[in-house]
Formats: C-alpha cells, structure tokens, sequence
C-alpha cells in the first residue's frame, strides 16, 4: 500500500463521533420500524445513530430478508444485517396475529415515528396503514419508503435498487461509454439515498410537529432517489433536449474531470477549474497545452475532450502514482487515489473521522461497523449497541408496553412473537 497515498499511522479515536459533547439531538425520540432489507433500516439506523429509541420489528419466521444475506457472517450473523441495524432494539412480532398486531399497535400510540417500506397496500391489509394509525396518534409521523412513491403509474410496483438505477436513468449514464453494456452503480445508491432521503424528511415533519403538535405523511421512493443523483445529467437534458450518456469516470461539464490510469494503478484528476488546469500542463510535461486553443476554457476542452485525453492518457502512463501524487499535490491540483474499499477503511483520515467503529453484538461479540457521516459539535451521533439477535428485546419492550410475564410468555408459546433468551445470562 502506497505511502503517498496513505502516508501516515491509523489515528486512534475514541468515545462518540466527535469525542465529547451531550446527549444525540434525538434523543428521546421513539420509532417504530416496521422495515426490511435496505431503504427502510437505513433510515432507522440514521435516526437511532442520531439518539432515537428505534425498536425494528422482524417477522417471526426468519427475521429480516437480510439476515439471510451470506455470506459473510460473524460468529453465524449476517455481517450485512448487523451493519444497517445496529442501534436498534429488535423484536419479533407476527402481524398477522391478533395477539401480534395489537401489540404493535399497542407500541406505535406510544410512538414519534413509524418507518415501513413494504409495497403499496401491505400496512393497510395489517391494519396499520397512515390513516388507521394517525387517528389513534395524530402526533405520529408516518415514513413510507417504496419503489415509486405512493402516487402515479408506477406506484404499484414493488421497489429494488436495480430496477430504481435503470427507471432513474442512473444506469444510461454510468459505464465506460458508448456501445458498451450498462453498468449498475456498484453500491445500491438507490436504496441508500432514499433511506437518508426518509431521514431528512422524517425530521423536517417532526420541526413540523414540534410547531403545531400535528403529524404527517412521509413519503419517498428508490426512483426519487435515484432522480435526484442525475442534477447535471437532468440539467443538460431539460436545458438542451439531448440525453447525455456514459462516460466512465469523466465528468459531463467539466475536463479534464476523471481516472487515469499510470505505470502501477490508477488516480483520479480534478484539474476542472481554470486556475488547476493552467497547472496542470506544466506538471505533465506538455506546457504548450495552455496555450492551445482547443483548451484554452472549459468549454474548449470539453469540445476536444477525445484530443485531450489522447495527448494525457500516454503521460500518465508513465511514471506512478505515488510519483503523479506527489507532483500533483504540489501543484495544488486536487488528485487521489482510486482505492479499494480495504485500504478506504485502513486510512488514516477514515479513522480519524470516525467512521470506523468497533460494538458490542450478543452473538459475535466485539464487531467494527460504519460510523456516522455528520458530526455535531453540541449533541454528538453515538454508535452504542450491535445489530439485535432475531427477538433479542422482544419481552423488554413489551414490558414497557405493561404486558406481564405471564401475558409475554403466553404469546410466545402462541406464536405471536418471538423473544431470545441470551444463554449467557439466562435471561
């Protein structure tokens, strides 16, 4: 691994995401999630990284989809699982049950927050749609991530990344250029940009409720999501009628914007604005680029962006990236590396900003996780517990709910829940 491009030892930080500070802003919140596999639990995790009390509750059979994501496992859990649902209180309810859903219904009258992304109509044949919840909790925010929202032609359907990417228009853009297969965006930017979509709008309502004490519907969709990830694509396309198509690492405004490849890897170059571009030539050993008049603006040399790249292309061919690293950083043009998700997690800035955490989980002990991308100077993020075994807070919580031992142990015998006993403290 490249000490230009990972120069300096790990730093180690501790304690929350900012080191010191007081209670998470939203702390004190309770959501109910009623959500699985992705968009759903990344707006529970956001919410519960944020102080909120998140109880996610799991089918009785199985749990969450995403359990069964493997492998890779820790000590048999789904490493997949524990990264979107750490934070969170899990319990295991059959919604079909009488015993089950009055359960639930029992938690959301005491709720802030519901989250469900199930497909149109499922939570209305529970009985736990907006309109059945929102008379018995007027206060009640209710979140609904789907596949196409809940309105228009496409509502219906059901919602997965890979459909979203290719209906948004994500995938006619993404891929090395013209004539070549499509290419989906390696991570499921879909789900996750609409989960931290869910997010965002989930607290605006509650800015909402705090001012008029009145609930309201949250409604957003993979397809948004992926909408809102084309601002430049959908900027040329509304302003000229003409749809821009791939073009690999490249940007669609801006050159020379993109990844080189050199004598040992690859970097990327954002020598986009004037003042990096009249650098640039100098550093690359072709001076007289800045004084042609295929190149001379932006506009120019997005004009002549094949005869550009064919005259950078061979020079950084030759020398590597540590060497392109070096002079580029000393000519303050901005430039990287293109790294592999393990050397992303090893860095030094990665760890000093913390997002990489270490938690507790029932089963697999001590796990790393993904911290929390937004930092508060006052009311830090803090990533406390692992992901929930299947059940693992189920007659906790409905001990909150004032249901009995008797009355939990009844439902379990039942079948309309389901609790872990942790072997370790015979619980």
């Amino acid at each position: 691994m490249s000490d230009v491009m990972w120069g300096g030892p790990p730093v180690s930080t501790g304690g929350d995401e900012t080191g010191e500070g007081g209670r998470p802003p939203l702390t004190g919140l309770r959501v109910v999630e009623l959500a699985h596999v992705m968009a759903g639990p990344v707006c529970g995790r956001m919410l519960a990284d944020m102080g909120a009390d998140v109880v996610k509750v799991e089918r009785v059979d199985g749990g969450d989809d995403s359990r069964r994501f493997v492998p890779p496992t820790i000590s048999g859990e789904s490493a997949a699982f524990m990264m979107l649902n750490r934070n969170k209180r899990g319990v295991a309810v059959d919604l079909k049950m009488e015993a089950g859903r009055e359960a639930i219904l029992r938690l959301i009258d005491r709720a802030d927050v519901v989250v469900e992304n199930f497909r149109s109509g499922t939570m209305e044949k529970l009985g736990l749609g907006y309109e059945t919840l929102s008379t018995r909790n007027p206060g009640l925010i209710y979140c609904e991530i789907s596949g196409f929202g809940r309105t228009g032609p496409l509502a219906p359907l059901g919602g997965f990344d890979l459909i979203a990417q290719g209906y948004s228009g994500l995938m006619s853009v993404t891929g090395e250029g013209p004539g070549r297969p499509p290419v989906k965006c390696g991570p499921p930017l879909t789900d996750i940009t609409a989960g931290i979509l869910g997010a965002m709008g989930v607290l605006a309502a509650f800015v909402h409720r705090l001012r008029t004490g009145r609930g309201q519907r949250v409604d957003t969709s993979l397809f948004e999501a992926g909408v809102t990830q084309t601002y430049w694509q959908a900027a040329i396309a509304l302003a000229t009628g003409d749809s821009p198509g791939p073009l690999g690492s490249a940007h669609p405004l801006s050159a020379p914007y993109q990844a080189f490849e050199t004598s040992d890897g690859w970097i990327t170059v954002g020598a986009s604005s004037q003042a990096s571009w009249e650098r640039l030539p100098e550093v690359v050993g072709l001076p007289h680029l800045r004084e042609d008049e295929r190149f001379r603006e932006n506009s120019d040399r997005m004009a002549n962006l094949d005869a550009l790249l064919a005259l950078l292309t061979p020079k950084f061919r030759e020398d590597s990236t540590r060497l392109w690293l070096t002079r580029l950083e000393e000519a303050g043009i901005p430039a990287g590396p293109v790294a592999s998700v393990g050397d992303m997690l090893a860095h030094p800035q990665t760890r000093a900003r913390g997002m990489v955490r270490e938690v507790e989980h029932a089963v697999a002990g001590t796990v790393e996780t993904l911290g929390f991308p937004v930092k508060f100077s006052a009311t830090p993020a803090t990533i406390t517990t692992g992901a929930p075994v299947l059940g693992q807070h189920t007659r906790e919580v409905l001990g909150e709910l004032d249901y009995t031992s008797e009355e939990v142990d009844a439902m379990i015998l039942a079948g309309a829940v389901v609790a872990w006993d942790d072997p370790r403290t015979g619980s």
